[in-house]
Order: structure tokens, then sequence, then C-alpha cells
């Protein structure tokens, strides 16, 4: 019976430390310290255009990356997203009442310089 007893605690306290390493590997694979890529790094899908060009071959020069802020039109939704990615990098420790107040001048500053004005709610 005592044997049965103690079989059962190591493999409870082995089964809580293999529950513990697993848990441990997957947040240091979600590490965000700003030196991984971003979403906006991320490769964009492309249209295939119906007739190949074949006739000439493709020889372009290295372009600068686009930014992704002229792939999409800004609205409410993005800018909150991007202000939010923005004050959860540079003020980390911020009092999340504060951070909040921080984003949501961020986003209306955003949609005054996308000339759209923000949706009443």
């Amino acid at each position: 019976m005592n044997s049965e007893i103690l079989d059962s605690r190591k493999f409870a306290s082995t089964a809580r430390l293999a529950l513990f390493v697993s848990c441990a590997l997957a947040l240091a694979a979600c590490e965000t310290d700003g030196t991984g890529p971003t979403a906006a790094d991320a490769p964009k899908a492309e249209v295939a255009s119906p007739k190949p060009d074949t006739a000439a071959p493709k020889t372009q020069a290295a372009k600068p990356a686009e930014p992704a802020a002229d792939a999409e039109p800004m609205t409410r939704a993005r800018a909150a997203r991007e202000c939010w990615m923005r004050t959860e990098k540079s003020n980390p420790r911020e009092d999340l009442d504060k951070r909040a107040d921080l984003v949501n001048k961020c986003i209306d500053e955003k949609m005054k310089a996308a000339a759209t004005p923000p949706p009443k709610s």
C-alpha cells in the first residue's frame, strides 16, 4: 500500500515538473522583447496576374521595404492596434489606465492625420 502511494506521488510530481517545463518553453517561445519580427514584417500575399510576363527576364534592384501603413487604409481598429503596440513597447511598466489614456490620445492623432473623423459612439 505504501509503495503505491509513493509511486503515485512520484508520478504526480514528475507530471507537474513536465507541465512546468512545457509551459516555460511555450512562454519562452512567445517572448516579445522587440527584437523579433513583427506582424508588419510578414510577407503579404500577392495577386497573381492572369498572364505571366515570360518575354523579359526580371532583374530588379532591391527596393527598401515599404511600410505596411500604405497597404491598408487607416481605420480606428488599426490605429488602436498600432498605438497599443507602441505603448506596450515604450511604457511597459506604466499603469494600465494611464496607458489607455495615451492610446486614446494616439488614436485621435492618427485619425486626424488620416483625415477621417473618428466614429461617434
